[in-house]
């Protein structure tokens, strides 16, 4: 039998917010969302408990997180650039000779625990696939690639293909082989990177760093230098002289499959190529602040017409992994921009980033019920900024656990 819930706000994301609405869910699926006095499917009952004193929304989406890392909690501490803080986890992650479980375990559970129905998982191991497998969340799991100085690429992506086809097939997993940045990566491996996409998402660490910009632009600075400490650096490689977009467009990356993460140090130009190609941005301010990368310029973003889509990085450079936190940071750098428009980009626009669009990210017949509520204070006259100004998960449930 159908099930009715009704809340002093529904919030479809596809359509503005609905006073005291209603959303008839049954078997998982959203049967029609409504408004006071619209008449609920036939046979539909009303939830038990009576209306929800807050806000039902989608399950939020995290763009870009680094399961695997959560291991590395409060162990790899803010620095002044991000070459430095890398080179810092780089050190503690040989510490150990592969990465374990139960910070995974624990860290899914956190980012469902805070309303995350959607992650995009950056992997360089696989070992978050099955303790995701196991849970209630859908991922794009993204197996990252990298190598600078390398003899045969097309051999190294065939290699990751095979691990990618050995693993348990799961519905609401879908991995795809990505790249991690331009100074990270050899270009023959990002062109064996695209040839193999397909349909498939590709998101790669872009425009990040100062210090990514002068390595693509003259081949000099912190990263060549760390390349060479590693014993990686490649005297072939020559300066492209270009920006980070016009350099993975040049390797067949730059399509509506691509997600451009982080894009601290993106121009306005850039910004707006990306748009039209039908691109995403995914933010991570937490991180880039924590990381030494710089603050990003999240009202830039918005002007310039691109796609915009939330992540919290790894537990390496944030303390937690709560999607609201990150959308009270945006809101904090970006008081203009309409809390409306922060808030898909959690939710809808993630969910189309990651392949995801027709089952998540909005409140539709036909998608999936991962839905959320949130419990609201009395005065609530705006809806989307409360929910923008940093929710804490203890205020978070589950529809299907209502």
């Amino acid at each position: 039998m159908p099930t009715v819930f009704t809340a002093r706000w529904v919030l479809p994301i596809a359509q503005p917010p609905i006073r005291d609405g209603w959303v008839a869910v049954e078997a998982g699926r959203i049967l029609a969302v409504g408004r006071p006095g619209a008449t609920p499917p036939p046979g539909a009952a009303h939830h038990p408990d009576g209306a929800i004193e807050g806000a039902i929304l989608p399950g939020l989406v995290n763009a870009h997180v680094h399961l695997e890392l959560s291991w590395m909690r409060g162990q790899v501490p803010p620095a002044p650039s991000m070459p430095d803080w890398v080179e810092q986890l780089m050190t503690l992650r040989r510490t150990v000779s592969h990465e374990p479980a139960e910070p995974i375990v624990d860290a899914i559970r956190e980012v469902r625990a805070s309303g995350t129905a959607l992650a995009g998982d950056i992997t360089n191991t696989l070992a978050a696939y099955e303790p995701l497998a196991d849970s209630h969340m859908s991922a794009a799991v993204f197996r990252e690639v990298l190598g600078f100085s390398i003899a045969d690429p097309v051999a190294i992506v065939a290699s990751v293909r095979e691990q990618l086809d050995a693993l348990t097939p799961m519905a609401w997993l879908r991995p795809s082989i990505v790249p991690h940045a331009p100074y990270s990566v050899a270009p023959a491996l990002l062109r064996a990177i695209a040839a193999v996409a397909g349909d498939a998402r590709i998101a790669i660490h872009l425009g990040e760093s100062a210090e990514e910009i002068r390595f693509l632009r003259d081949g000099q600075g912190p990263w060549r230098d760390l390349l060479t400490r590693l014993g990686v650096w490649s005297d072939t490689w020559r300066p492209p002289g270009t920006g980070p977009v016009d350099y993975v467009a040049a390797h067949g990356l730059l399509n509506e499959r691509l997600l451009a993460v982080h894009g601290v140090h993106l121009t306005d130009p850039e910004l707006r190529t990306l748009a039209a190609a039908g691109a995403t941005v995914v933010t991570c301010p937490r991180s880039n602040r924590w990381t030494g990368a710089g603050l990003p310029p999240i009202a830039r973003f918005y002007a310039s017409g691109v796609r915009v889509a939330v992540g919290t990085d790894s537990l390496a450079s944030v303390e937690d992994l709560n999607l609201f936190a990150e959308l009270r940071m945006i809101r904090d750098l970006a008081p203009l921009v309409p809390a409306s428009a922060i808030l898909a980009s959690a939710t809808r626009h993630g969910a189309d980033a990651l392949g995801f669009g027709d089952e998540l990210g909005t409140i539709e017949p036909g998608k999936r019920a991962d839905l959320i509520a949130v419990t609201l204070p009395d005065d609530d006259a705006d809806v989307e900024e409360y929910l923008v100004s940093g929710i804490d998960p203890a205020a978070v449930g589950w529809l299907s656990a209502w």
